[in-house]
């Protein structure tokens, strides 16, 4: 059981899906990501027996980059790289209020994540190729659902297929983090009547947070 609060939690869920969003923005438009925090996004793909809301994305310290975004978002939300990362956020809850409707669309995804996080346990553990693996899957599935995604920036790193692999994995991430929220209580309407409250909570959240080592920066 987690001592956080209710809020607390629908926080770290919520940076799980601002952080997927983020990323998403920044591969698209510069072909670049900070890997400990890709890392994190990518591993909460596999957490679904975890005694807490932060260990499904290792430890608090694995949302990080969106505990940031969330008070960026809040607080600043004119800012162009925030009302891009808004749009992929809104999108990620549209898309997974048709996903949580199609239990055999859920059932497939979990078979399959199960059959990589097992690669990843007994063969390959690189980021990279178990995002080409993700990839295929929300290729086979999500992609299917009525609403899709539009994802906006540079051509050039777009067409790159180990960047496609990337973004698609990210959207599933920010997929699994907004189901998260929807099941602590988290609401849509939440970012309009709670705003305070959620800003307040991110703060106090990233007040615990030590730097992280290596990439943790957006370029």
């Amino acid at each position: 059981m987690s001592d956080r609060s209710d809020i607390e939690q629908q926080v770290i869920a919520l940076a799980g899906v601002a952080q997927a969003a983020r990323m998403v923005d920044q591969v698209a438009k510069t072909g670049t990501y900070p890997s400990a925090f890709f890392e994190a996004s990518l591993r909460s793909l596999f957490a679904f027996d975890v005694p807490s809301t932060e260990a499904v994305f290792g430890n608090i310290q694995g949302v990080k980059l969106g505990l940031r975004c969330i008070v960026d978002m809040l607080t600043d939300a004119a800012n162009e790289d925030n009302v891009a990362m808004g749009l992929y956020l809104r999108g990620l809850f549209k898309l997974e209020t048709q996903f949580r409707k199609r239990a055999d669309l859920q059932e497939v995804v979990a078979t399959r994540l199960g059959h990589v996080n097992f690669k990843a346990q007994h063969f390959s553990d690189d980021a990279v190729e178990l995002a080409a693996s993700i990839s295929s899957i929300y290729q086979d599935t999500i992609s299917h659902l009525p609403y899709r995604i539009k994802v906006k920036g540079s051509v050039q790193h777009l067409q790159e297929t180990k960047n496609s692999d990337l973004v698609r994995t990210l959207l599933l991430a920010g997929l699994r983090s907004a189901h998260l929220w929807h099941q602590l209580g988290g609401r849509q309407r939440h970012f309009i009547l709670r705003t305070r409250q959620l800003v307040t909570a991110a703060e106090s959240l990233s007040r615990e947070l030590s730097p992280v080592e290596g990439n943790d920066s957006l370029h």
